[in-house]
């Protein structure tokens, strides 16, 4: 191609054969200076204007979890460059932007007017959400190398960042246009349970970060079973285990995790799964008619294991200002049994006097749960429940509010999942087939592998690989990945780290979009390479 300086006069002449283009002067030559420049300046040749480079349409950034929409345009895109800024509309962003600087090794500039090579953050409250829901929507824009997010809420622009952040990992450009993007679920959860393995408050932090930065909305904390209690307690000291959380940890990752748009869900499982309790409390044990003693389980018929979990839950709900609460209610031992009336008469004794003649033990249950969320009722938290905790028929009902989390129909007299969505309630999805990970692997588990989830599971998929009725999708909330440490030795908690990156990636890939992936399975693990 001929340079355009060189076109104000051109000629193809063959040389070999080959059609060439040599450039001709006003005047003559071959390309050198003119022969006899006209000297009216009028008259002289005008420089021609430096040619405009011509960039093709951009493409979708690539992300996990992958965007919603995004509109192409034409230009460089923008990178983080030397004097670059992150500037924000509103004081409520600063958090946001200063966390953005940062990362990208850009100065923070508060609300100053936006320049060329800016970041801007802002506000827009005109797309706030009218329900009482989360707007968890942003928008990106890439144009006249400037950013600009905005969404409804603060989460929105903490999402966009993270959109961002991995768009200009390992030196590329966020692609020119616009982004649109949400969450297809607004419940995208993590679960560890810290009681059965300790896991540091460093290694809890880190993970923080990494759900952030996946837009994960939860960090589900299991802190209580039969093996350990793992935070520091005021109220009942003589319950806590030796390697435990403090409170000021506790704080720390409670600060880190608000920063990062993620709400802790606590949970202290009872009537069973309180081995430490009794540990320190023996007479709160539950025993059959001949004496055996039920693992973890109280005996619900006594008033004082009503009072030290109250204790707990009123302690904890202190520390703890998040919006959920998670109340367990799973595998109480009483329930496992052929005939728990004949077993437990003291139960069955109890039931008839509280709820009538026709009472049974699971109506003791019921009301046992029902009497602990009453307790969580002045603190405005949403409650959930595991799903082998909602029994079926008797004569106490579980409270209407009370969400499932559903983890597994292994269990004896496992309901279908389709009945708790006939019913009306809200469905969380733990599902034990494809979102445990369990240490160990005891029992029929097996570690969960991110390409499984990535191409068979969806919300949907509840209980085993059968998906509900699509006519139930509104009741989902979403889902949850869980760690569970039946074995707490079988794993460090680097291995554990390592052993999840992938399903977690997996996981928030289908909460976040609902559509069927774009991406082959080894495209998605090069992409999660690329992208952190």
């Amino acid at each position: 191609m001929i340079p355009r300086r060189l076109a104000l006069g051109a000629a193809a002449v063959a040389v070999g054969g080959v059609a060439v283009a040599v450039a001709v002067w006003p005047g003559g030559g071959d390309g050198g200076a003119p022969a006899d420049p006209p000297s009216d300046s009028k008259s002289a040749v005008s420089p021609t204007p430096a040619p405009t480079k011509s960039y093709p349409l951009s493409k979708a950034p690539a992300t996990i979890p992958a965007v919603g929409a995004h509109k192409p345009a034409r230009g460089p895109g923008w990178k983080p460059a030397a004097g670059g800024r992150v500037v924000v509309g509103d004081d409520d962003l600063a958090d946001e932007g200063k966390l953005l600087a940062g990362e990208l090794k850009l100065s923070y500039a508060g609300d100053a007017k936006p320049r060329e090579g800016d970041v801007e953050l802002a506000l827009d409250p005109d797309r706030a959400d009218a329900s009482a829901g989360r707007n968890e929507s942003y928008t990106l824009s890439v144009k006249g190398r400037r950013v600009k997010i905005t969404a409804p809420e603060e989460a929105g622009v903490f999402y966009g960042t993270r959109t961002l952040k991995q768009e200009v990992r390992g030196g590329r450009a966020a692609p020119e246009g616009v982004v649109r993007d949400e969450p297809a679920k607004p419940r995208r959860g993590f679960m560890i349970d810290i009681a059965r393995k300790h896991f540091d408050a460093e290694w809890i932090e880190d993970r923080v970060r990494e759900l952030g930065d996946l837009k994960y909305n939860e960090l589900g904390l299991h802190f209580s079973d039969d093996q350990a209690f793992r935070i520091e307690s005021d109220s009942h000291p003589e319950i806590v285990s030796r390697d435990h959380l403090s409170k000021a940890q506790v704080r720390r990752i409670l600060k880190l995790a608000a920063s990062r748009h993620i709400t802790v869900v606590p949970e202290i499982d009872s009537p069973g799964h309180l081995g430490t309790v009794i540990a320190a409390h023996p007479s709160l044990q539950l025993r059959d008619t001949r004496g055996v003693a039920a693992r973890g389980a109280v005996d619900i018929s006594k008033p004082l294991a009503a009072e030290i979990v109250d204790d707990l839950l009123e302690e904890y709900a202190d520390l703890f200002p998040g919006r959920y609460w998670h109340l367990g209610a799973d595998e109480y031992r009483a329930l496992t049994v052929a005939n728990p009336e004949a077993s437990y008469p003291q139960l069955a004794a109890a039931a008839r006097e509280k709820y009538g003649s026709d009472a049974r033990v699971q109506d003791l249950a019921t009301g046992w749960l029902n009497d602990r969320a009453e307790t969580m009722r002045p603190y405005e938290r949403g409650l959930r429940a595991w799903n082998d905790g909602f029994f079926r028929g008797g004569v106490e009902k579980a409270d209407d509010d009370l969400e499932v989390a559903y983890w597994t129909g292994k269990e004896i007299g496992a309901r279908e999942p389709v009945e708790y969505l006939k019913e009306g309630r809200k469905v969380i999805n733990y599902n034990d087939e494809y979102l445990y990970y369990v240490l160990g692997q005891p029992n029929t588990f097996r570690y969960p592998t991110g390409q499984r989830i990535y191409e068979q599971w969806t919300p949907l998929v509840i209980r085993g690989t059968k998906p509900v009725a699509a006519k139930y999708d509104d009741r989902i909330l979403g889902g949850s990945f869980a760690v569970w440490c039946d074995l707490a030795n079988s794993q460090t908690q680097e291995q554990v780290a390592r052993g999840i990156r992938m399903p977690l990636r997996a996981t928030v890939q289908k909460l976040w979009d609902a559509r069927e992936p774009g991406l082959s399975w080894k495209e998605f693990v090069k992409l999660a390479d690329r992208v952190g």
